[in-house]
């Protein structure tokens, strides 16, 4: 997951009103969908122990649903609460299923659209393994932009040469100049105005150049489908479905080329230009939207119960439940949970998390071989594409333990 590479944020206020116009197409028909108290605002910093963890920074959410483009955002966002610098560990990249994908998505862009040899800006580009991959498929010349970027992290690695990462905000003189692809992967819904943010790249496009824009991000009609609340946190403001994605593109002056929702539905992804274009076939969404968002709370409500129903008959039968993935689902999970201190451990492959503690509830994050310490009975899985692979993980350190995905159970 890649963090919110935007305009520098503003001074925050402790208490902000609601939002009361939709910050994608100005519509002020809302209707308030679902409320969390007291979350924690930056869920994938690095915290050195757990007392700096429990005293992170807190906000609320309240999410709105747009009834005239069916955008989804948290009303009671706080822009600039959330912290995005070194400290925040966002990569999925040790993952092998999400290299794997990654590559994949990387190589279909480069052939599809000519990427050999070219200027790509990537915003929002986390540690820049995308662009990375990029260089090193096709030999492109990669800027990536994101106040998080570590560049002695790339130093020495094949096609890093190609590469510079500029670790500051995005601001519009950033892209000012010729690109012939402009990527932005997991980024949009860390972001408030996403109208104005949109026209602010369509207006730093070079005039009679034709880039390839391609964004990325979570698909809401999965989440509102499954209540998936592991996925509705703090910095995560801004929710789309395809229908309100496209509606917003167009509205910022984009063609947009194609939708996919790709990564077990959990991803849209979509492809843009500037000038004209052949309209795309996207199904109309909003009545499902409305149907769905409706009925969000109650749902929300009844997994959450299920979850800590589970965890509590886990602990007094004696079992210890373990929970793998220590990124923001984590602490989405963790925040709904009444007895959070009924979760034994925390575990997570990046090394770079490893030995820090969750923001929020302070659990120690553990590597995979930590868990051979707490031998728990439960493991749960919060993002179920993993499954497999962490099976076989566990199966490698000799752990015998009830495997439980937070989808799918």
């Amino acid at each position: 997951m890649n963090i919110a590479a935007t305009l520098a944020p503003p001074s925050r206020t402790d208490a902000p009103a609601l939002l009361t116009a939709c910050p994608s197409c100005g519509g002020g028909a809302l209707a308030q969908i679902y409320a969390q108290d007291d979350v924690p605002v930056s869920s994938c910093l690095l915290f050195d122990d757990a007392d700096a963890a429990s005293k992170v920074e807190r906000g609320d959410i309240r999410l709105a649903h747009c009834e005239d483009c069916g955008f989804i955002f948290n009303a009671a966002i706080r822009q600039g609460a959330s912290e995005y610098s070194e400290r925040y560990e966002e990569t999925q990249g040790f993952s092998p299923t999400f290299s794997s994908f990654h590559k994949a998505l990387a190589s279909e862009l480069i052939e599809r659209h000519d990427l050999h040899g070219r200027e790509v800006l990537e915003i929002g580009c986390g540690k820049g393994e995308f662009l990375l991959l990029l260089s090193q498929l096709g030999e492109n010349r990669c800027t990536g932009i994101d106040p998080s970027a570590h560049p002695q992290r790339i130093v020495g690695i094949e096609g890093a040469e190609r590469v510079t990462l500029v670790p500051e905000f995005f601001s519009p003189e950033l892209a000012k100049q010729h690109f012939d692809a402009i990527i932005c992967k997991m980024t949009l819904e860390h972001i408030v105005p996403t109208l104005d943010f949109l026209r602010v790249v369509r207006t730093g496009i070079v005039e009679g150049s034709r880039p390839l824009v391609f964004f990325q991000i979570p698909n809401a009609l999965r989440i509102l489908r499954d209540a998936a609340y592991e996925d509705i946190y703090y910095e995560h403001c801004s929710y789309f479905t395809a229908g309100s994605l496209v509606r917003l593109f167009e509205k910022a002056g984009f063609a947009p080329l194609r939708v996919l929702h790709q990564y077990d539905d959990q991803y849209l992804t979509i492809e843009a230009t500037v000038g004209d274009a052949a309209p795309i076939d996207t199904a109309e969404d909003r009545a499902e939207v409305a149907r769905l968002a409706a009925t969000l709370a109650e749902r929300v409500a009844a997994k959450q119960d299920g979850w800590a129903a589970r965890i509590a008959q886990a602990a007094q039968a004696g079992h210890k439940v373990a929970i793998w993935g220590s990124g923001s689902k984590a602490v989405s999970f963790l925040a709904a949970l009444p007895r959070p201190d009924q979760i034994a451990a925390v575990v997570d492959i990046n090394p770079n998390r490893q030995g820090h503690a969750m923001p929020g509830t302070g659990h120690a994050i553990v590597g995979p071989k930590g868990l051979t310490e707490v031998r728990p009975d439960l493991v749960i899985v919060m993002n179920a594409i993993y499954r497999d692979e962490i099976a076989r993980d566990l199966a490698e350190l000799g752990i015998d333990a009830e495997i439980a995905a937070l989808e799918g159970e």
